[in-house]
């Protein structure tokens, strides 16, 4: 092994406490009400181990492993994802996606209380800079990419900013767009006309509607789920107080939306913005029966909490290694051989990400030789030589995949729209992932014509629209 990619050695479990001046936290997470013995933690052990399928209770003693029993643990994960691997016809092989970040706009009805990413319309004009990205701003992102190998383009954007900001809607309607998603759907396919890039879409909530509107001009989308937490979205103080499209039933509506109308969907877990144990593993069973109904999750990323300054969480510590490795292991036991689960590789020291590989994940997610994580700026990505020597240092080989998974590639009908799937196949490998070293190149792209497949869309939505729209829900958004 390179003396300079050691593999990390986990530590003793520690007695110290760390605090913060936010409630006293040594981290983002609520007080746990409960707290498994000895015991305890080495009969749920024992169940993972053993190959059973792992209770609620489980999966909540297990996130509290530490040192020996960690190490434990994180064998049974790495197990795993090795026969899911092999399962699915790439035993060794972690993915990652080759992209460029279009931050379309940095405007947002929310007021998550860890963001650095949304801006207010008087900053950016402070700075000089629209509402929106223009379409030529789009298109010179997408060209540089699509110029240095890239393959797909991370459309990332805030949640319905011509909801709450007067200068979103003015832009909108100056320019001809009735909505953000309707302008997002037009710099997509604008996007795959000019460069071949493929858009993997992230306007967060949607509606049916709106992700059928999408889905002719993107592989795949996303939105994270981050919490099933109530709490945290209720109460003042907490993380997502203030933002009505952090709503925990509001999110996993989109979630069932998605499995129904058959788009390839990422989505994952934020943890250490306040939810305890239990919260975290409501949500990977969430995520977890979701995709059992409809096959849509191609992936779930297992987000770390990471302080970002002058935001309301500034001095809530980042989530401790141990215990962020302890719930990517725990997530790889509760969602199964056959799901992939994703860590973002810049928001873990470089010289960690061995532990999370031994937990279990398969794919490192979009990746950037050209554009910033905006959302963590101040996290670099690494360079994807470095993450490839890293990735082989654990005896893996690093892939490179497209915006929709190979298994959805394969299949194409119906989770490749027809209309977007000639440039899904100018790319893909008779594997599925990405070929490696091909360029992008633009294709000509259709309108859709909805025709018989548009007859049933009022029924279908009359179906699965099962939660009202945004403020339906009563809340105290507007004093905050």
């Amino acid at each position: 092994m390179p003396e300079e990619l050691p593999f990390p050695t986990l530590a003793p479990s520690s007695t110290e406490v760390r605090r913060t001046g936010r409630r006293g936290r040594a981290s983002g997470s609520a007080a746990q009400a409960f707290v498994p013995g000895a015991e305890q933690l080495l009969a749920a052990l024992a169940v993972a181990e053993g190959g059973e399928s792992l209770s609620h209770r489980d999966a909540e003693t297990l996130l509290h492993a530490r040192g020996d029993e960690l190490d434990r643990l994180l064998a049974v994960a790495g197990r795993m994802r090795d026969a899911g691997l092999a399962a699915a016809g790439r035993p060794g092989v972690i993915t990652y996606s080759r992209k460029v970040f279009i931050p379309l706009t940095h405007l947002c009805r929310d007021r998550c209380h860890y963001c650095t990413f949304v801006q207010s319309p008087g900053k950016l004009a402070a700075a000089g800079k629209a509402p929106f990205l223009s379409p030529d701003d789009v298109l010179e992102v997408a060209r540089q990419g699509a110029a240095m190998g890239c393959k797909e383009a991370l459309f990332t954007l805030g949640d319905r900013p011509e909801d709450r900001w007067g200068a979103a809607r003015e832009w909108l309607d100056e320019h001809g767009y009735t909505s953000t998603i309707d302008y997002l759907r037009a710099m997509a396919e604008l996007v795959l006309a000019e460069t071949g890039l493929l858009p993997h879409l992230n306007p967060g909530v949607m509606y049916p509607e709106e992700i059928e509107l999408l889905k002719p001009v993107g592989p795949s989308m996303g939105m994270m789920l981050e919490t099933t937490s109530e709490r945290i979205w209720l109460e003042k103080g907490e993380a997502h107080f203030g933002s009505p499209d952090k709503d925990p039933a509001l999110r996993l509506s989109v979630l069932e939306n998605a499995g129904r109308l058959k788009v390839p969907f990422t989505t994952g877990l934020l943890f250490g913005i306040g939810e305890n144990y239990a919260e975290r593993i409501d949500g990977m069973f969430a995520i977890r029966d979701s995709a059992e109904r409809h096959g849509h999750v191609q992936e779930v990323i297992i987000q770390n909490f990471r302080a970002k300054p002058a935001t309301a969480m500034m001095g809530v510590a980042d989530l401790e290694t141990q215990e962020y490795v302890a719930a990517v292991a725990v997530a790889k036991l509760v969602l199964g051989p056959d799901a992939r689960i994703q860590a973002p590789p810049n928001l873990t020291d470089a010289l960690e990400l061995s532990l999370l590989v031994r937990a279990g994940i398969d794919d490192w997610g979009g990746v950037s030789p050209l554009t910033p994580d905006h959302v963590n700026p101040e996290r670099p990505w690494p360079q994807i030589d470095t993450l490839a020597a890293l990735t082989a240092a654990t005896g893996y080989t690093l892939r490179e995949r497209l915006t929709a998974h190979p298994h959805y590639v394969r299949a194409e009908e119906p989770w490749i729209d027809p209309r977007v799937l000639p440039h899904v196949r100018a790319l893909a490998s008779e594997d599925g992932l990405a070929i490696e070293g091909r360029v992008a190149v633009g294709l000509p792209w259709q309108e859709p014509e909805w025709g018989s497949s548009g007859s049933g869309r009022t029924a279908l939505h009359t179906e699965i629209n099962t939660i009202g729209r945004i403020g339906d829900r009563p809340s105290d958004f507007e004093d905050v």
